[in-house]
Formats: C-alpha cells, sequence, structure tokens
C-alpha cells in the first residue's frame, strides 16, 4: 500500500498589484504566503500524522512550496517541485475577462475553458499523470503533495463524486464538506496496482 496526502496550500498574502507588470499567471505563481498562513502551515504539520514522511512533493507555485517546507523541516527531507500539481491556468490578463459563472460553468462542463486557459479535462489529465509517475517512484511509501483546491478537487473528479461546494462522496460515502480550508488534508491509500482504495479528510480543531 502505498500512502499519499494531498494537501492544499496555506494562506497567502494579498498584496496590491496595481503597479505589477507581471501577467497574471505570473503573480498568481509568485503569492507568498502571509504571516498567519506561516503559522498554520507550522502548526498543521507539527502533528504526528505528518511525520516519517518519505517524499515530498509541490507545485512550482511559491505558496506551495512555502507551505511544503514545513513538511520538510519536520522530516528532514528535501521538497521535489513538480510544475503538474499547479493550479488551474485561467489563460486572461484580467480578472474582469472572466464570465461571472466561470467556475460553475467549468464545474459542470470539463470541456470548458478560456480561449488560452485550461479546461477541468486538462487539469485532471496533468494531475493524473504527475501522480502515477509519483505512485510508480514512491510504490509502498508514506507520501506528501502541496498542490491547489482547484486543481485536487478536478483530480477527484477522477474517483469521486464531486459536487461545487457542497459534499462529496467516495464508492457513496461522503468524506468531505466541499469546503477548503487553507492547509485542507486528505490521506489517499493506494493499493500495488494504483488503485485508490481509501480516502480521508484530515482536519484538527486545535493545533499542537
Amino acid at each position: 500500500m502505498t500512502t499519499v496526502y494531498l494537501i492544499r496550500h496555506s494562506k497567502p498574502l494579498k498584496v496590491n498589484n496595481d503597479f505589477n507588470k507581471d501577467s497574471l499567471q505570473l503573480r498568481n505563481e509568485k503569492e507568498v504566503l502571509s504571516v498567519e498562513g506561516e503559522e498554520i502551515a507550522q502548526n498543521h504539520f507539527a502533528h504526528d500524522e505528518f511525520q516519517d514522511i518519505d517524499f515530498i512533493f509541490s507545485s512550482n507555485y511559491v505558496r506551495a512550496i512555502a507551505t511544503a517546507k514545513y513538511l520538510a523541516a519536520y522530516n528532514n527531507t528535501n521538497i521535489n517541485i513538480v510544475s503538474e500539481f499547479g493550479e488551474r491556468k485561467f489563460g486572461i490578463q484580467k480578472w474582469e475577462e472572466l464570465p461571472k459563472d466561470f467556475e460553475q460553468q467549468q464545474n459542470e462542463d470539463e470541456m470548458f475553458k478560456m480561449p488560452l486557459g485550461e479546461s477541468q479535462r486538462e487539469v485532471r489529465e496533468r494531475m493524473e499523470n504527475a501522480l502515477e509517475q509519483v505512485l510508480t517512484i514512491c510504490e509502498g511509501k508514506k507520501v506528501a503533495i502541496v498542490s491547489h483546491a482547484t486543481a485536487l478537487s478536478y483530480l477527484f473528479k477522477k474517483w469521486c463524486e464531486m459536487n461545487y461546494s457542497a459534499e462529496c462522496y467516495f464508492r457513496g460515502q461522503p468524506f468531505f464538506d466541499g469546503v477548503w480550508n487553507y492547509c485542507e488534508t486528505f490521506q489517499l491509500t493506494f493499493d500495488n496496482q494504483k488503485n485508490l482504495v481509501d480516502i480521508k479528510n484530515i482536519r484538527y480543531s486545535n493545533n499542537p
């Protein structure tokens, strides 16, 4: 069996981009964690659940790497950067370009996207391919992957009934209420044929 923790990044810092000439995609990739976000990640990964992690992977987004660094520090191991675990790309220059119901449309139609952006299916396929490689390399190990809410929710649709901001089911059993907290964590168990046999949402009411 291989255990994989799929984890959303911690809370990013809100900044003023009025004078920022970077593309919207680059700004998104460069977002850093807020002070609160650093504290959330540090406290979250101090739980025993996250001890003895054999491999740590992160998307190439700064906020994901900054979240994963606490896992790496607690487990005395390196972070492996995999860009395929990055967030869904909008393919726009300004937020105003998105239709008001963009999120709902993309959730309901796996092919819907902006002309230069990614569809739900495209995100899921790259996430699947990256996870497949991780499962091959890390068979029988304990693995953590830090990624992003939308990308993870699209990946889950491979195995689960995922509803937009509503309860989600695996094999007919609810496992997630659809509310994405920072450092939201899911424990997935795969058999030796890389089949998902169990998924659990791991939350803590109090930090250690």
